[in-house]
């Protein structure tokens, strides 16, 4: 219960800071890791680019939804998303079953009261990580990054209508409807990236700069590198 409520504290606390001071998206490091620290101008510069590459690519190639953080509380790794991230949190009946509960779905600024309205979004999509790099890497390394509760960007909970736009585009095709989302994004974005070593295409970083050296000038990364 105490993780769960930081992480939701934590959650809340990057939801405020664009109205607080300005449109700065903070990724936050795994509890007991070094995060390392830039701004998202320089965060981009460290992403190595390459071109992309699908062959290959089938989404059972990464296994998800596992047992989640804990083996022992019945959850699988949506439903602890979801209870880490509510706003107010839900009853968990047998077989993890989620009643009642309150959600804010930040890509279109929406209230849920409704587990079953959201979906638990891979914030760099699983194609997407196939084409920069998750290609060369063991079945076992592509289950943890679709499992990913280490870094409280890497899922979020979200409205589905939301998600299923999205799909796997990049920040190039697409960005959250709300404008106030969208330097928290590109900030969580750029922080996955590089927290899992992914690269990634001319236009996908293009995009990238015009955010880091425009809009989101002010949004500062914190990201740690997965072991």
């Amino acid at each position: 219960m105490i993780k769960n409520l930081a992480r939701t504290f934590g959650a809340l606390s990057l939801a405020l800071v664009p109205l607080l001071s300005s449109p700065a998206a903070h990724a936050a490091a795994p509890a007991g890791s070094v995060a390392e620290v830039t701004t998202l101008a320089d965060a981009v510069g460290l992403v190595k680019v390459t071109e992309e590459d699908r062959t290959g690519y089938t989404r059972s190639k990464f296994k998800h939804w596992n047992f989640g953080d804990d083996n022992s509380d019945g959850c699988n790794t949506r439903n602890e998303v979801l209870l880490a991230e509510a706003v107010v949190v839900p009853t968990v009946e047998a077989g993890c079953k989620l009643t009642g509960g309150t959600w804010m779905s930040y890509y279109d600024g929406q209230e849920v009261m409704s587990a079953g309205s959201l979906d638990i979004d891979h914030m760099v999509p699983l194609a997407e990580a196939w084409d920069s790099g998750a290609s060369a890497w063991s079945a076992a390394r592509r289950e943890a990054y679709a499992n990913d509760q280490g870094a409280d960007v890497s899922l979020v909970a979200v409205t589905a209508r939301t998600n299923r736009s999205k799909s796997d585009q990049d920040p190039a095709d697409w960005m959250p409807p709300s404008p106030e989302a969208q330097c928290r994004y590109v900030g969580e974005w750029v922080a996955t990236k590089l927290r899992w070593s992914l690269t990634a295409d001319d236009r996908e970083l293009e995009s990238l700069k015009v955010f880091a050296e425009g809009p989101c000038e002010e949004t500062i990364v914190r990201y740690a590198p997965f072991a």
